[in-house]
């Protein structure tokens, strides 16, 4: 088992990397409308989509951080914790 690669050359592709950026700034643009819960599931979907995107092509992804585990786990996992947090601040308005 190797050790991850750290430098720019093993990192991921610049136009996958942008697209996740516009994405983000699309959900504070919508969510500075007041589409907070819309916003939450953008941002979301997005992360869910990179960490199965990291999971499925492995060392072929475009989206890459540190090592696939690492980027899978933070990409599900924090689309979970967005989705879990908004149903939770809905919850407790109604």
């Amino acid at each position: 088992m190797g050790h991850p690669f750290v430098s720019e050359e093993h990192e991921g592709k610049p136009w996958f990397e942008w697209a996740v950026a516009v994405v983000v700034v699309v959900a504070a643009i919508i969510a500075a409308f007041g589409y907070i819960m819309a916003a939450t599931l953008v941002l979301g979907v997005t992360a869910m989509i990179t960490g199965l995107v990291r999971a499925v092509m492995r060392e072929h992804s475009p989206w890459k951080i540190r090592s696939v585990a690492f980027d899978t786990v933070c990409g599900i996992g924090f689309g979970i914790v967005l989705f879990a947090l908004g149903l939770s601040i809905r919850l407790l308005t109604v």
